[in-house]
């Protein structure tokens, strides 16, 4: 998601090599494919095949595997992305060794360390030596944490990049075969599926908004294994695989709420003017509610109920897109790793 824009950013600048690495973290065989192809990503010129496992065991074996990739090419630079166990594990890696490191995201806190999230980017951004941010508390942040000024940049959303471009494929994919009116639900945070008495909540609140609002609900993996696992199937409860990239971007776009407890969604629906309801108590992307569509909802039913009632009258919280997010953010960081390299 976030890759793609910067990759086409360089290859707009011959005198730049790229060389692409797949940790394999996250890989689903049915997807993985799919969003390389919407994206316009090229394959991998490395795919180090991790996969599933403990936050420690995956993050010591992307390091373990990572390490012969860099010392045998040698790069100028790193550029490590979000915050994953991938986003840390490389930026290790790189640091031992003495290679510097971008970090496209950079300056993201929820401030909630009970996140594996938080930990990776607190520590990516400790070690990095340029650090993109996609806004204004992004920068103030890390000031607060002491990374120099000049390490800095403000580039804008690199999601939002990848938003803009494949905006219009979207409209033309269009969400037949769905209702005319529809919440979209995307729900997998440990905190919100991995408790049965919190899902089963969560859940219920669900089936009582699809009474007013149908509902769209592509279910994640983790999220999926954990209803069979509780016994919290429903009839009433429709869901369906998950979708790629282009497809569920024009399911948000048409969508009258969306409910979730993404980071990545939060944005995109802050860009689209879409409401959204968002099932946690903290965000690393506070601009989403200071200025865009966003509210934070956590697991209070009441306030879910009371915020769809609002929407669905008429009286839907109105934002605004944040400054830089125009979808010219990989060509900003593009333009600063070519002026620190000559």
């Amino acid at each position: 998601m976030k890759v793609a824009p910067v990759m086409r950013a360089f290859e707009k600048r011959p005198a730049v090599e790229q060389t692409l690495v797949h940790t394999g973290q996250h890989y689903d065989p049915n997807m993985s494919d799919v969003f390389f192809q919407q994206l316009g990503i090229p394959s991998p010129d490395v795919n180090l095949a991790v996969g599933a496992g403990s936050h420690a065991r995956q993050t010591a074996e992307i390091m373990t595997r990572l390490e012969p990739v860099v010392l045998e090419r040698k790069p100028d630079l790193v550029l490590v992305y979000g915050d994953v166990n991938s986003t840390v594990a490389a930026a290790l890696v790189c640091a031992k060794l003495r290679l510097p490191v971008g970090h496209v995201e950079a300056g993201l806190r929820s401030f909630d360390r009970s996140m594996p999230e938080e930990i990776n980017r607190l520590v990516t951004d400790q070690l990095a030596d340029l650090l993109f941010t996609p806004s204004e508390d992004g920068d103030a942040n890390l000031l607060r944490e002491g990374i120099a000024r000049e390490k800095i940049h403000r580039v804008g959303n690199v999601m939002i990049d990848s938003l803009v471009r494949l905006l219009p494929e979207a409209g033309r994919c269009g969400t037949n075969g769905f209702p005319k009116a529809y919440a979209l639900i995307t729900l997998h945070r440990p905190s919100n599926v991995d408790d049965g008495e919190v899902l089963q909540r969560l859940l219920r609140s669900l089936l009582e908004i699809s009474q007013q609002l149908p509902l769209v609900f592509p279910v994640h993996p983790r999220t999926r294994r954990r209803i069979a696992e509780f016994g919290l199937q429903s009839d009433q409860l429709q869901l369906i695989d998950p979708l790629p990239y282009v497809e569920f971007l024009a399911l948000q776009r048409n969508a009258r709420v969306v409910i979730t407890d993404s980071g990545g969604i939060q944005e995109e629906t802050t860009y689209l003017g879409v409401p959204c309801l968002t099932l946690r108590d903290n965000t690393e992307r506070p601009v989403t509610v200071s200025v865009g569509t966003n509210i934070l909802v956590g697991q209070d039913e009441s306030k879910l109920r009371h915020e769809i009632s609002k929407i669905l009258n008429g009286q839907a919280k109105r934002g605004a897109i944040p400054p830089l997010w125009d979808g010219h953010a990989g060509e900003r960081i593009a333009e600063v790793v070519a002026a620190g390299t000559g």
